[in-house]
């Protein structure tokens, strides 16, 4: 097992454990330290048992080593098996549901015996669980929103993650001789915030060997179908929480003369194919995933910027593939200059210490260095935040101080004073006019009463953005993908209030969130809202979010380079900044 197989066991032992005993939360924390632990170790894992230094880790006892060294050498650990066995299987299910944790889920079981979703759904629907101790009518109803939620996503995982799955898979095919051309399909090559499965596509002239390499890979669970040109399996995957998921991949491999018209095929979507063969019929040719042909020839395309030029297309980008005219752009030259990760200079919205990140001012100065941005934007919560550490304005006043003394001897960056405020219920600011006025721009957003209807919430955060000092909303629905819809709200009124007011939405890469989505991006566009990209940073490694995430939602959404304020040199912006201030 690697580094993050052995920190996904351990977690699941975490769980399993705080299932089995909810009240004793000492065993289960040390699992779920030592997860931690062996996930962010910069030292290989293997070395470590192999040399017998395992145990001189901080955090790691003599227990956790003897079974971390199981885990590595042999791929299995006993204990683990044992507590899977006495565990059912839905309980871990029913964590994924808002509100229930482990306590709870472990009295579900105990007085009603619902040991999986379907059961709990019956139980919810009969009033059962409305009548148990320490749950209530509100609980049952929050209980089955959860449920319908969960339904709704089938076997669907975000994006980041499939992306992990999908260079894992890449990587091992690349070791397969023969393969010529090789590349990531369907919705994964389209950027879709969450993912269902993934298409692999291989050009080659025997794809017998592929075939036994693919379903031969190390990720592979299970073989789902093997074919002579396609073969299915279940992969498995990480989490975020280092818990193991897994996700169906299809690898099709195609002669070189079909694979510009597979590849176009199976990146999609569904919608854009059906649009692009009408087209092809309105020329006399026939479009499908092996071949565009005439009446009495096929029309040969190396790539598939020569399938659009055959139908007088200009070329169309896999994010805009979706059918929502991008192929009557296309035909009258008329598509954007999609913005690319090179153009950003910048980034706001990051974290440090000094509430809940991990890393301190000098550390994510550094990083936004190494990556080029010209600036980075500090936005540490405000003090209603308890839970992230909130700064109160004393310790808002200390920062500053710091931050003009880092910027005073940083060479090559900048440090802009800001602060991801809380837009409290009333939507008042989480600070007072002389706290907010010392700031260079404030992210407002929304981490609490998400219940509110979508009469409160608009209201609530109009009236946020209608306050002279507010630069940007943050993450404006609140939604987290897979895992909680936003929360009820008129988008339309708050994009036609940022125009208004001439404040900034958040495309927050973090891809969890992915949060204003790319179909609100391209209204904001028409409106003339500014976007700006933010990874919402926690830490140095997260400023990739930006870049490999949020230019995605940018790039669905339409988005040119001017249309995102980060892309804007550190002079232009700190002018733009000043002007709203002074204004």
């Amino acid at each position: 097992m690697d580094q993050a197989e052995v920190a996904a066991v351990l977690d699941e032992i975490a769980v399993l454990l705080e299932l089995q005993d909810p009240k004793n939360r000492f065993r289960p924390l040390a699992y779920s330290r030592a997860a931690r632990i062996i996930a962010q170790l910069d030292t290989n894992l293997n070395e470590l048992v192999e040399s017998g230094k395992l145990g001189e880790v901080p955090g790691i006892g003599s227990g956790l080593t003897e079974k971390i060294s199981t885990l590595v050498t042999t791929g299995a650990l006993p204990y683990w098996e044992e507590l899977k066995a006495k565990t059912p299987s839905g309980l871990r299910q029913m964590l994924r549901l808002p509100g229930l944790g482990p306590k709870k889920v472990k009295l579900l079981f105990d007085e009603l015996g619902i040991d999986d979703l379907a059961k709990l759904q019956e139980a919810c629907t009969t009033d059962k669980v409305a009548h148990l101790k320490g749950f209530g009518a509100k609980t049952q109803a929050k209980i089955l929103e959860g449920l319908a939620f969960l339904s709704q996503l089938g076997n669907r995982i975000r994006l980041d993650q499939a992306q992990a799955v999908a260079d894992a898979l890449v990587a091992g095919l690349r070791q397969c001789a023969g393969i010529l051309r090789l590349e990531v399909c369907g919705s994964l090559r389209r950027r879709k915030e969450t993912i269902n499965d993934i298409d692999l596509l291989v050009s080659a002239t025997d794809a017998g060997p592929i075939m036994d390499a693919f379903v031969q890979l190390p990720q592979v669970q299970k073989i789902v179908g093997r074919g002579d040109t396609k073969s299915s399996v279940l992969v498995a995957g990480i989490d975020d929480d280092n818990r193991r998921l897994a996700i169906n991949a299809d690898l099709r491999v195609v002669t070189p003369a079909q694979f510009p018209f597979a590849l176009n095929y199976f990146t999609g979507s569904k919608d854009h194919n059906v649009a692009m063969r009408q087209r092809a019929i309105q020329y006399g040719l026939k479009l499908n995933e092996y071949e565009l042909a005439g009446p009495k020839k096929s029309i040969a395309c190396k790539d598939e910027e020569d399938i659009y030029r055959a139908l007088d297309l200009d070329y169309i980008a896999p994010e805009l593939r979706e059918d929502r005219g991008e192929i009557a752009a296309a035909a009258e030259h008329k598509l954007p200059r999609l913005v690319t990760a090179d153009a950003l200079c910048g980034v706001f919205h990051c974290h440090t210490t000094w509430s809940d990140g991990a890393a301190t001012l000098e550390e994510m100065a550094a990083a936004a260095k190494q990556r080029g941005y010209q600036y980075l934007g500090i936005a540490d919560h405000s003090q209603s935040l308890t839970i992230a550490n909130g700064l109160t304005p004393a310790r808002v006043a200390k920062q500053q101080r710091d931050i003009d003394a880092l910027n005073a001897k940083l060479r090559g960056i900048h440090l802009f004073k800001g602060t991801e405020c809380d837009i409290l219920a009333d939507g008042a600011l989480d600070y007072d006019d002389k706290v907010l006025a010392k700031f260079d721009y404030i992210v407002a957003s929304v981490h609490s009463h998400f219940n509110q209807s979508e009469e409160e919430m608009t209201r609530r955060i109009v009236k946020a953005i209608s306050h002279p000092r507010v630069t940007m909303l943050g993450h404006a629905t609140g939604r987290l993908l897979l895992q909680r819809d936003g929360y009820k709200l008129d988008l339309e009124a708050v994009l036609q209030a940022a125009r208004e007011h001439g404040v900034m939405i958040e495309i927050n890469a973090n891809p969890r969130r992915l949060d204003l989505d790319w179909i609100h991006c391209k209204r904001a566009k028409a409106l003339g809202v500014q976007l700006v990209i933010n990874p919402d940073a926690h830490s140095t490694d997260e400023f990739d979010f930006t870049s490999r995430f949020g230019i995605d939602v940018a790039r669905r959404g339409w988005l040119e380079k001017e249309d995102v304020f980060n892309t804007r040199e550190l002079a232009e912006v700190k002018k733009a900044l000043a002007d709203r201030i002074s204004r």
